[in-house]
């Protein structure tokens, strides 16, 4: 079945977070992997956290802080790379289906559109960097609200936008949290399990869950 409108998350479901860490792996060493994802951890913990605390601050500056963070904790990583590193989060590789997807999604008449935790500058320079911007119909950052996922504030962007019911829209996300809170809120949820993890939030379960976007071409 496919839907008039379909809504990606950013960071992870559309772009590689641990593509900035991977670019620079020579010179990181063996605890690369480990750093990337202390980076990722910290990243949406410090988001979740002043979400709650209601002290926001935008996604960049949070990005910005768990990499020092990690870079802390993984002691074997150069900490000189800090520069090189935020400079790779802004231009992300996008997953290899990506374009393909969603260029057929588009062709087959469907609304696209990014919803993310990212800042508007980081969201624009990855989607420019991927060549998905004459894809997309909009992006949708959070700062608009200055609230994080999965605030209930953050989903109603898009309904609100697009004068939709939740239940018009399909909301892809590789994380299992976001698609909880997209559940939650009562979009059509499929959750993209890149890494195979194991289910959780089972009360708020997706739609569907698929290992890639390729999934959403043969009637997800």
């Amino acid at each position: 079945m496919h839907y008039p409108s379909y809504v990606f998350d950013a960071y992870g479901t559309l772009f590689d977070v641990h593509a900035a860490v991977r670019r620079h792996a020579d010179q990181i060493g063996p605890d690369g992997q480990l750093l990337s994802d202390i980076w990722r951890a910290k990243q949406l913990e410090y988001s979740w956290v002043r979400t709650l605390m209601d002290a926001y601050a935008d996604f960049w500056q949070l990005t910005e802080q768990a990499l020092d963070f990690a870079l802390r904790k993984v002691p074997s990583a150069d900490k000189g790379l800090k520069t090189k590193l935020l400079e790779a989060y802004w231009r992300l590789d996008c997953y290899p289906e990506v374009p393909a997807v969603l260029k057929a999604l588009k062709a087959s008449g469907a609304r696209l559109a990014i919803l993310s935790n990212g800042s508007p500058e980081m969201l624009e320079a990855a989607v420019k960097s991927a060549a998905l911007d004459q894809i997309l119909d909009d992006i949708y950052s959070v700062d608009a609200v200055k609230r994080f996922k999965t605030d209930p504030s953050v989903y109603d962007m898009v309904t609100t936008s697009w004068r939709l019911y939740p239940g018009a829209v399909s909301f892809q996300s590789s994380n299992r949290w976001d698609v909880a809170g997209a559940t939650k809120f009562g979009f059509r949820t499929v959750w993209i399990n890149r890494a195979n993890q194991p289910e959780e939030y089972r009360d708020f379960p997706p739609a569907l869950i698929l290992p890639s976007l390729e999934g959403l071409l043969t009637g997800g």
